[in-house]
């Protein structure tokens, strides 16, 4: 073989999934928090919106999404609440507040916190009980005449 033709050297290349940042800035993300009163939905994505970095369900594992952000290198985070909202309840459940602390304690930066429940604004996607709770009046039709 002539020389220089035989195995060349590759270098490895290593995949940082790290972004790419001067030294002192911060990194954000957005989490997104759906509060129902049954269950609570933590979902962490980029800036974008285009690449989910964790989602989780539940309570304790709010921590879990703060150690994976730390590992890609996030260290802020906007925070997005939503409620079940529509036409029934607009209150955020017991779980965002937990998740929300958790966040905060776990080493987090929060930078801006958002309310993104849904209203309804047309009338009649709301429930008919709002509108026609009242007692139907029989006007005389249950009354016996003692035959």
């Amino acid at each position: 073989m002539a020389p220089g033709k035989g195995k060349e050297k590759k270098e490895e290349q290593v995949i940082n999934l790290r972004p790419q940042v001067a030294e002192g800035e911060n990194v954000f993300g957005v989490c997104h928090i759906f509060a129902s009163f049954n269950d609570t939905f933590v979902h962490v994505m980029d800036l974008s919106g285009k690449q989910t970095i964790c989602r989780v369900t539940g309570g304790m594992k709010v921590k879990d999404v703060a150690q994976r952000c730390k590992e890609l290198g996030i260290i802020a985070l906007h925070i997005q609440l939503r409620a079940t909202g529509g036409n029934r309840t607009k209150t955020l459940g017991p779980g965002a507040q937990s998740a929300l602390r958790a966040l905060a304690c776990s080493g987090m930066k929060i930078g801006r916190i958002e309310d993104t429940t849904g209203a309804c604004y047309h009338i009649r996607l709301i429930k008919k009980k709002f509108f026609f709770n009242h007692k139907k009046t029989t006007h005389g039709q249950n009354y016996t005449s003692g035959r």
